[in-house]
């Protein structure tokens, strides 16, 4: 039985899209309409606590992720395929990487989490950690986020789809799943054609930690910096955004 999840394109290249943190399979801004349908199948997983599996338990890890997109791509019959990974799918992309010898044919981390997680001071983590029970806090992180620089109603829109598409159970176990999870030495020196897309205004996963983590770690790998984008370039710039990584996936 395939594993519920959102279809787009019927193109010859397979492309998994695994979301971030504070989104779902249908949240991936204006991206999923700007496909390439004729050149690409993408297939986008929620994850347990998520989207259309809000009701699926789980242990809520980097590794379960993983192997759900592994489950889904066999299930469709995929031998090979390309990974796009949001935020929080960064690492888990990275995490179907190591797991799949053989079998990703690119790598594309829009604002990834390296493989390594990320540091946290106190002040961050408590801001952090809040966030499940607190909407205030998720607000404040998507605001930081983007660099202090967006309206007000699109960050109350995407507050109030993160509490509709996720458990607080699931969002809150995740943060300590894709902040402290290291698997560094299972992908460092891969070869796969790996691309690290990020926005200008992104303070913490932004091309500085991309060329200490991304571009150490792939040895094919290169860094494309969005003007006018901060975390979420789905919503911020999502024509440029799919253009760029169209480009990359069809060399």
């Amino acid at each position: 039985m395939t594993i519920s999840h959102l279809s787009v394109g019927h193109g010859p290249h397979r492309v998994l899209a695994l979301h971030g943190w504070f989104g779902s399979a249908q949240g991936w801004g204006w991206l999923p309409e700007l496909i390439d349908v004729e050149r690409f199948t993408w297939a986008f997983l929620d994850y347990r606590g998520y989207g259309a599996r809000t009701g699926v338990a789980g242990e809520h890890t980097i590794a379960e992720i993983s192997g759900d997109a592994l489950a889904l791509v066999d299930s469709l019959g995929w031998d090979t395929f390309s990974l796009v990974g949001h935020s929080m799918g960064g690492s888990a992309a990275q995490r179907v990487l190591a797991d799949a010898t053989g079998r990703v044919d690119r790598l594309v981390g829009i604002s990834p989490v390296p493989a390594g997680g990320v540091p946290f001071d106190l002040q961050g983590w408590t801001l952090f950690d809040g966030a499940a029970a607190n909407p205030a806090n998720r607000r404040a992180i998507i605001d930081l986020t983007t660099g202090n620089r967006l309206s007000g109603r699109w960050l109350d829109e995407m507050v109030q789809s993160s509490l509709a598409h996720s458990t607080p159970e699931a969002f809150g176990a995740y943060l300590t799943a894709w902040a402290r999870t290291d698997f560094t030495d299972e992908v460092k020196g891969n070869p796969v054609p790996a691309l690290a897309v990020v926005g200008e205004h992104d303070p913490a996963l932004g091309a500085d930690t991309m060329r200490e983590t991304w571009l150490r770690h792939y040895p094919n790998a290169r860094l494309e910096v969005l003007a006018n984008a901060g975390h979420y370039a789905m919503y911020e710039t999502p024509v440029r955004l799919v253009t760029v990584v169209e480009e990359f996936l069809g060399r």
